[in-house]
C-alpha cells in the first residue's frame, strides 16, 4: 500500500496542499501526516463513501482520487446542506488558497453567495437551483477571485470592503469604516481588519457566523482560535477589532473560509468568543507560516 493510499485504492496525490478541506469533510478517513492528507482507511459504509466523495469534489487541486482515479459526476454532493438555511457550495478553488464558501437562504426565497468556489458555468446552474442569487459576498481580498465572475453571471451585487477594494476594483456595494452595517434584513456586516485590511465578518438572523479568515474552529484545541501565523496585516488590529466586536456577535453556527465549522449554544459560543478576544489581546506579531496554523 503507498503513501496516502488505502487498500482499496482510495488515495491522495502528490498536489495536495495540506489545505485540511478533506479533513473537514471525511474526518477519520482522511488525516494529516508528514505535511500533508492522506486517506487513513476505506470507508465502511455508504455514509462513509459518501464523505470520500464529497471530499474529492472539494479538493482545490483534485487530489483526492477514488479507486479509479477518475472522479464520477454522478458522486458530487454539492450543493452540501449544512442545516436548511445554508449550504456548503464545494469544489474548493486554487485561486482562494482552497477557501470554503456557501449558500445562504433567505425568506423571500433569494440566497447569498458568501466567498466563491472554483468558477464554472455548470456549478452556477446546480447553485441556482437553490433559488436567485441576489448578492455574492467576500470576505475580504484572498477570496476576491471569482467574485465578478459568480456576480455577473447570477445578475447579483458583489461586496467588499474598501481596505480590500483593489482585489475587486469593480465591486457594486463598498462597505467602508469599521461600523456594522446592515446589507439586507437579517443580514449584518461587521467590518473586522486584521487578517487583511478589509476583512468582514457576515452575521444572518444573529444564527449564522461567515468569519472569513478571521477565525475558526480548530480540531486541535477544540475552540475558536485565529490564524496568527497567517495575519497578513495586522495581529494587533485583529485584537482591537475582535473586542469592539465581540459582544456584538450572537451565533449559533461558524462558518470560516479555513479551518472547521461548529454549531453550539449561542451563550456557549459568545463565551468562547470572549475568550479569544482576550487571548488574541496577548499575541504579537510573527512571520508568515502556513505549517504552523493549528488545524
Amino acid at each position: 500500500m503507498g503513501e496516502g493510499r488505502s487498500e482499496d485504492g482510495w488515495h491522495v496525490d502528490e498536489r495536495c496542499t495540506n489545505c485540511d478541506v478533506a479533513r473537514q469533510l471525511a474526518p477519520g478517513l482522511i488525516g494529516e501526516v508528514g505535511g500533508r492528507s492522506v486517506v487513513l482507511r476505506p470507508p465502511h459504509d455508504r455514509s462513509e463513501l459518501r464523505q470520500l466523495h464529497a471530499a474529492a469534489h472539494a479538493c482545490p487541486t483534485r487530489s483526492i482520487r477514488p479507486p479509479s482515479g477518475r472522479l464520477d459526476a454522478a458522486s458530487d454532493p454539492f450543493p452540501l446542506a449544512v442545516d436548511d438555511t445554508v449550504y456548503l457550495c464545494g469544489h474548493n478553488s486554487p485561486r482562494t488558497a482552497g477557501a470554503n464558501s456557501y449558500l445562504l437562504r433567505r425568506p423571500d426565497g433569494t440566497v447569498m453567495m458568501v466567498d466563491t468556489p472554483r468558477w464554472s458555468a455548470s456549478l452556477a446552474a446546480r447553485y441556482e437551483t437553490l433559488g436567485p442569487v441576489t448578492d455574492v459576498l467576500l470576505t475580504h481580498r484572498d477570496h476576491a477571485a471569482h467574485g465578478r465572475g459568480y456576480a455577473d453571471r447570477f445578475g447579483a451585487r458583489l461586496w467588499i470592503h474598501e481596505g480590500d477594494l483593489d482585489a475587486a476594483p469593480d465591486a457594486d456595494r463598498v462597505l467602508r469604516g469599521t461600523d456594522p452595517a446592515e446589507i439586507a434584513e437579517g443580514v449584518v456586516a461587521f467590518p473586522l481588519p486584521g487578517h487583511t485590511r478589509g476583512s468582514v465578518l457576515y452575521l444572518a438572523d444573529e444564527r449564522y457566523c461567515f468569519s472569513g479568515d478571521s477565525f475558526y474552529w480548530s480540531r486541535t484545541t477544540a475552540d475558536l482560535e485565529v490564524a496568527d501565523s497567517v495575519t497578513w496585516y495586522s495581529i494587533e488590529e485583529l485584537a482591537a477589532s475582535l473586542a469592539r466586536t465581540v459582544d456584538r456577535l450572537r451565533f449559533e453556527w461558524l462558518l470560516p473560509g479555513h479551518g472547521d465549522r461548529r454549531h453550539l449554544p449561542g451563550d456557549e459560543m459568545a463565551r468562547r468568543l470572549r475568550l479569544l478576544a482576550a487571548r488574541t489581546r496577548e499575541l504579537r506579531p510573527r512571520p508568515v507560516d502556513f505549517t504552523a496554523v493549528r488545524w
